[in-house]
């Protein structure tokens, strides 16, 4: 989804407001609930508080000697009525009845109601047990206590305390502002966290609708399996990949499972963070173009992307083109070489120095032509020597001496291909021209020759070797077997074992307009083949490569 598309239907709520809605209505109906319940709590306490208060009264004024005496006497009324109705006041109480078993009221809230029947149930207290209900009398509902007044054993009276439903609701009533405050604060509480989780969701989600999210992974998914180039997706952090496709598992060999930094290749783990453009990176089976940006969002870094094209075949196809146009310049060279000297040669003639201008032109026809029946003779491969040829014409255009040695002899290339020992000889001798031509008087010196001697197996397996010196190198062949050598001496100043080592890491060069990619090549190739590679400064500036035969291994 393109980033202009996502504000066209505004209209959607988003998915941070989704939540923060549906958290809201969730929460107001919790805590709804909850008041509801806390009321409901509050009025069964006060309702279990008043049951036990109720029949302690009336237990207390039953119990009383003074009651029991009241009821001895002609008008218990008297006597009782002023008792219970301090007691009532002094104890909170809507009512306390003292009444015959008859029902007949001997006292009341009430005093017109005293003499009438009492109204409520009173058969549980008259067979000598203590109760209470809730009934609605003449005071309205109310929750009651009855118990019987005995003397000698003998149920002579009962009285009856109670509190009326309306008494019980204001007491529930004064807690009530205190349970809404409660749940108002609570609700507040949990619209201000709700709030500030919809901003973080909103942050994490760019604002973006639940179709719209759906709409972007699928599109995300479906892009990340079709595109043929290799994605790697850092975050924030730089550590961990949060995204790689297929093509890059494929390219960088990657494992299954998460990938962090130090999966990818060394040269790779040492890219600077910022912006990369075009940078080529070898790896043991390819050459790849590898691109990095840097994500934003909102001003902010959110991480990084990395794509990869593999470049293998087409590197590999201009290296050919390189070389044919290295071929098509040296012929040119030659041709006006040759214009030159058959100018001279005509003018000689002219003249009438019939004996220099034959001289004159067949002198460097004879070098030319030594040459290359020496090394027609001595070198089996025609692409080889045709690259040598070559590499003398476009080495003397620049001013440098290329020198084929003597003992530069070998029937075959084995094992490497026409193609392979393209790669190798010729990146070695482009950059030793490249070295060399830093001096005044510069000068490039080449053998390819067959040694009756292989290299190591132990030591081969270490793709990074870089020796010092010629005797170090010869340090790492056995005794038996062949190999393929190939040494390229120059006048330049040569390179360090650590200079030397990082140049097989990647598209390094110490050359600034140069993208190094020639020794990184030689190393994939001389890896493959189980060889060894290593450079000398002394006496003399040189890189020597020793391939076993594949007879020797």
């Amino acid at each position: 989804m393109l980033r202009g598309e996502k504000h066209g239907g505004r209209g959607r709520l988003s998915l941070a407001g989704q939540v923060f809605v549906l958290q809201l209505v969730v929460l107001g109906l919790v805590i709804g609930i909850g008041a509801v319940l806390a009321v409901l709590d509050a009025r069964h306490d006060s309702d279990v508080t008043t049951t036990r208060e109720v029949t302690a009264v009336a237990v207390t004024v039953a119990d009383a000697p003074s009651t029991v005496a009241a009821l001895r006497t002609p008008d218990p009324t008297a006597l009782l009525q002023p008792v219970t109705e301090q007691t009532r006041k002094a104890t909170g109480m809507d009512f306390i009845v003292v009444m015959a078993p008859d029902r007949t009221r001997y006292t009341h809230t009430t005093p017109a109601l005293i003499g009438q029947p009492f109204s409520g149930n009173i058969d549980r207290a008259l067979a000598g047990e203590t109760f209470t209900e809730t009934y609605t009398g003449t005071l309205g509902p109310s929750i009651r206590a009855v118990t019987p007044v005995y003397d000698d054993g003998h149920i002579i009276a009962l009285v009856s305390a109670g509190v009326t439903r309306a008494r019980i609701g204001d007491q529930v009533g004064t807690q009530l502002p205190l349970i809404l405050g409660v749940a108002a604060a609570g609700l507040a509480v949990a619209a201000a966290g709700s709030f500030l989780l919809s901003r973080r969701i909103r942050r994490q989600t760019h604002g973006l609708a639940p179709d719209e999210l759906r709409t972007l992974y699928e599109q995300h998914d479906a892009v990340l399996h079709s595109i043929h180039e290799g994605l790697v997706v850092f975050g924030p952090n730089g550590v961990g990949a949060e995204v790689v496709n297929d093509e890059a598992r494929r390219l960088l060999d990657l494992p299954d499972g998460p990938v962090v930094r130090s999966d990818l290749p060394i040269s790779m783990q040492r890219m600077s963070w910022g912006v990369v453009r075009d940078e080529m990176h070898v790896t043991k089976d390819r050459i790849l173009l590898v691109n990095q940006d840097v994500v934003t969002w909102e001003r902010r870094p959110i991480g990084t992307v990395i794509t990869i094209r593999d470049h293998t075949e087409l590197r590999t196809v201009m290296g050919e083109l390189d070389s044919v146009r290295g071929f098509a310049e040296s012929l040119r060279a030659q041709a006006h070489e040759s214009a030159n000297r058959l100018h001279t040669v005509i003018t000689m003639v002219e003249l009438g120095r019939y004996r220099e201008a034959v001289e004159f032109a067949t002198a460097e026809l004879q070098l030319s032509q030594a040459l290359i029946d020496r090394l027609l003779t001595s070198v089996g491969d025609p692409a080889l020597a045709a690259l040598l040829l070559g590499k003398v014409n476009q080495a003397a255009e620049r001013g440098i001496e290329l020198t084929i040695t003597e003992d530069t002899a070998l029937d075959s290339t084995a094992p490497l291909s026409a193609q392979e020992t393209v790669t190798l000889v010729g990146n070695l001798i482009d950059n030793a021209i490249d070295a060399a031509a830093d001096g005044a008087v510069g000068w490039v010196e080449v053998t390819v020759r067959q040694q009756d001697s292989s290299v190591d197996p132990a030591l081969a397996a270490d793709p990074a070797l870089a020796v010092e010196s010629a005797a170090a190198f010869d340090s790492v062949r056995s005794a038996n077997g062949s190999a393929l050598q190939v040494r390229v001496a120059d006048s330049g100043p040569g390179m360090s074992a650590e200079t030397f080592a990082r140049a097989a890491e990647r598209g390094y060069s110490t050359k600034a307009d140069h993208h190094g990619l020639g020794l990184a090549l030689v190393h994939r190739l001389v890896d493959r083949h189980g060889g060894v590679i290593g450079t000398e400064r002394d006496p003399e500036s040189a890189v020597t490569v020793t391939i076993p035969r594949k007879d020797a291994r």
